[in-house]
């Protein structure tokens, strides 16, 4: 399976991709959503993403101040109600064009998740892949309006179920061929213990179970090892949140990854890229020479006459393994012949030397 879109093309056999997820770390301030663009491109990242989203139709203000326990997980250190933030963090319509106009001029694919019917429909004349975020598994007929728009779809998976997956993978399929399924632990929190739940090997899961989609990773945590580890699984799509500071105030700044870690995440993966190479054991071309110093061949052990019958003995198994040499597996084969000319000590025992 591959899919192409703009300049890339993305597959098992291609170049993971890096999506930088901006979303709400642009801080409302559309000149911060440039630079974080630029930064993204020079770390590496492949596209830069954002979010669009209107508060009332994401989250209810009612529904979280009546909850249980008042605001848990990563929201209970916001200072502000769950509503607020997230109308603060949402992207007006209008800044859509000029990001598309940036990521343009530097060289990097836009990208936004929309949520909600509207901005799925807007967003139509500006990306040219939709993503749909974790909390939409199954929203099914969401997924199907944006898998209905005929473009490559990225679906990331995490607090869901095989059961979930399964069914938002088969409706999607039914539309659209061209999906990405995205394993994912869907932890803000920024806690080193998050590493204990990402679980990679369900990538394994979703390539047995789902062989024609490209398989990838959508992450919260700051480590180059998960990458690594979901690439050498089959995972050629990478999402991770990017921001230039750790330290700014904000609900995606603590778990993002800055520009000095992102570009070494991604230099570590083309060198993992690099070094996985292919699924057939030989020779490699930098071991032609290794293999003849490090290697052993069937060598005379003293100086033998022309006539001799070869005992275990007479035979020394030395490197270097010299072309054209015997090589250590046939010394029974080679117990019982005879030497057709004589041979100085350390000499390399050839067939066109042994006789019956």
């Amino acid at each position: 399976m591959e899919i192409k879109f703009g300049k890339h093309t993305i597959g098992l056999n291609h170049p993971t991709y890096f999506i930088a997820d901006i979303a709400a770390n642009h801080d409302g301030d559309m000149d911060r959503a440039k630079e974080l663009i630029r930064l993204a491109k020079e770390a590496g990242a492949d596209a830069a993403k954002f979010q669009n989203f209107d508060a009332p139709k994401i989250v209810s203000d009612y529904g979280f101040k009546s909850m249980n326990g008042g605001q848990v997980s990563h929201q209970a250190s916001w200072k502000k109600s769950v509503f607020e933030v997230y109308k603060g963090a949402s992207i007006p319509f209008e800044w859509s064009m000029t990001l598309v106009e940036e990521c343009n001029e530097v060289g990097i694919d836009y990208f936004s998740s929309p949520y909600d019917f509207e901005a799925i429909d807007f967003l139509d004349q500006y990306v040219e892949v939709y993503k749909a975020g974790s909390g939409e598994i199954d929203w099914i007929e969401a997924l199907e309006r944006m898998a209905g728009k005929g473009k490559p779809f990225f679906v990331a998976t995490g607090a869901s179920t095989i059961g979930e997956v399964q069914k938002a993978v088969h409706a999607i399929l039914k539309l659209n061929k061209q999906l990405v399924l995205m394993q994912c632990n869907t932890n803000y929190t920024a806690s080193p213990n998050n590493y204990d739940h990402l679980h990679l090997n369900v990538l394994k899961t979703y390539a047995a179970m789902f062989p024609d989609v490209i398989l990838g990773l959508s992450d919260h945590t700051h480590s180059v090892a998960p990458v690594l580890g979901a690439v050498t699984l089959g995972a050629r799509v990478i999402e991770r949140h990017f921001t230039d500071s750790n330290d700014r105030e904000g609900p995606d700044h603590k778990f993002a990854m800055n520009p000095e870690n992102w570009a070494k995440m991604v230099e570590e993966t083309r060198l993992l890229e690099r070094s996985l190479g292919s699924s057939d054991k030989f020779i490699a071309d930098n071991e032609q020479e290794t293999q003849i110093v490090q290697r052993r061949c069937l060598r005379a052990a003293r100086e033998i006459k022309a006539g001799e019958t070869f005992t275990r003995d007479m035979i020394d198994v030395l490197r270097p393994a010299t072309p054209g040499a015997i090589k250590p597996d046939q010394i029974e084969n080679v117990l019982g012949t005879k030497a057709l000319k004589d041979m100085p000590l350390g000499k390399e025992l050839r067939w066109t030397d042994l006789g019956a």
